[in-house]
């Protein structure tokens, strides 16, 4: 956060040292530590509480959205049983169409069939 080097931690020590004098400096220093441990264990703190309540409020609006899927779900159903009462009928007259066509093609005489064949070599 704030950019202290070394000379700066020593000029702070040395107006300390002058202003406080030696007999009370330790005293003052440990409280100061004290203090600067305190504070940085409640930023610690608040931080945590803004993060579980971020997360908090992420849930959240997973659950809603998530509240919607349903309506959704129901559109899909209903869109595939349309679609599978649609195709099921044309599904069933296709069968229906390739049935009726393999029994012509077995019905024709293989006389004709030999025919073609021969035509064909002669047109080459």
């Amino acid at each position: 956060m704030f950019d202290v080097g070394f000379s700066e931690l020593c000029l702070i020590g040395l107006v300390s040292l002058l202003v406080i004098g030696p007999e009370r400096l330790p005293k003052v220093a440990r409280l100061a530590g004290f203090w600067i441990g305190k504070t940085r264990n409640m930023v610690a703190s608040v931080k945590e509480e803004i993060k579980l309540e971020l997360h908090a409020e992420e849930m959240r609006q997973i659950f809603k959205e998530q509240s919607g899927l349903p309506e959704v779900q129901q559109i899909l159903d209903e869109t595939s049983n349309t679609l599978k009462s649609t195709i099921a009928p044309t599904t069933s007259m296709t069968r229906d169409d390739l049935d009726t066509g393999a029994i012509v093609e077995e019905e024709r005489p293989k006389e004709s069939l030999s025919t073609d064949k021969t035509e064909q070599h002669e047109s080459k």
